[in-house]
């Protein structure tokens, strides 16, 4: 495993990150979902990257982490989230999506190969969309455009989400509880989840976030209600797409692919049956092999 390392951008956010993988080889930027650390990914779809000879990259999101917290802004309170209405200081995924090509200016890297899961693909998106000289190629996992109608989260969904604001976990056990709680809710039906394995994965991510979650969780919310409908940037995108959502979703509803796909005409979209919004060990040969023949066949 690597260790933690800091960019300093010049906008004074500091974020951390991780790289795997020959420097000289074709890099790939991996971008993190809602909440959740750069830990998401794991060290078996990474090794498979690496072993593809890729160089991988994948960092902390602002607001979680061991990146900047925001904490002069305030959170949205749950009834904000229920209607999805963000404050008027909140930053959007543009925001975000300018940290990350911070961070390749960080690295010297001229171009990459996106790839982001749920929120990370969103980021991923306005990347290739804002700066599609940066772009070498994109693959957005459970990710939707922004628009209203469709990608929309289940009722209980938002009524779990919203509820980790209102009652945001105190102690470590607590969080692991609830992170195992919420992806038994998320994870499909084909694809269950592995409780040894997320509990242990819940525990680093505690670790690494220091307490911190859950006002810089509702804060990342909050950029999604920001940014609003993004389909008129996602229309621009040129870079090679790969679009991948599972059948089973409760929280980026199945019709959020389909519309990325449909607003990218030149795109790739796969729907995986039994797969829902959660990438567990049974889906990391088939996820890894997807990447790899993407990011190479471009290449």
């Amino acid at each position: 495993m690597t260790t933690d390392q800091v960019a300093e951008l010049p906008t004074g956010i500091s974020l951390a990150y991780r790289t795997r993988g020959e420097p000289s080889a074709p890099p790939v930027l991996l971008t993190a979902g809602l909440g959740q650390d750069l830990t998401a990914w794991t060290d078996p779809l990474i090794d498979s990257l690496v072993a593809s000879g890729l160089h991988v990259i994948h960092y902390d999101n602002r607001d979680i982490g061991r990146s900047s917290y925001l904490d002069h802004l305030t959170p949205p309170g749950p009834i904000r989230l229920l209607l999805s209405k963000p404050r008027r200081d909140a930053y959007r995924l543009e925001d975000m999506a300018d940290d990350a090509v911070g961070l390749l200016d960080h690295l010297g890297i001229d171009r990459a190969h996106l790839v982001g899961q749920s929120m990370g693909g969103m980021i991923a998106q306005t990347i290739a969309a804002h700066h599609p000289t940066r772009t070498a190629t994109l693959t957005s996992i459970y990710s939707t455009t922004g628009h209203p109608s469709v990608g929309q989260p289940a009722v209980s969904t938002k009524l779990k989400l919203a509820g980790r604001t209102l009652r945001p976990s105190k102690t470590r056990e607590q969080y692991v509880r609830r992170h195992l709680a919420l992806t038994a809710h998320l994870a499909g039906t084909a694809y269950p989840f592995d409780p040894t394995d997320e509990r242990t994965a819940a525990e680093r991510h505690w670790d690494r976030l220091g307490g911190n979650g859950a006002t810089g969780w509702a804060r990342q919310v909050q950029a999604i209600f920001a940014s609003a409908d993004r389909t008129d940037a996602v229309r621009r995108i040129t870079a090679p797409t790969l679009i991948i959502n599972g059948d089973q979703d409760r929280i980026v509803a199945p019709t959020g692919g389909q519309a990325t796909a449909t607003a990218i005409p030149h795109a790739d979209h796969l729907v995986i049956p039994g797969m829902g919004h959660h990438l567990p060990p049974g889906l990391t040969n088939q996820i890894s092999k997807l990447l790899i023949d993407h990011i190479h066949t471009a290449a």
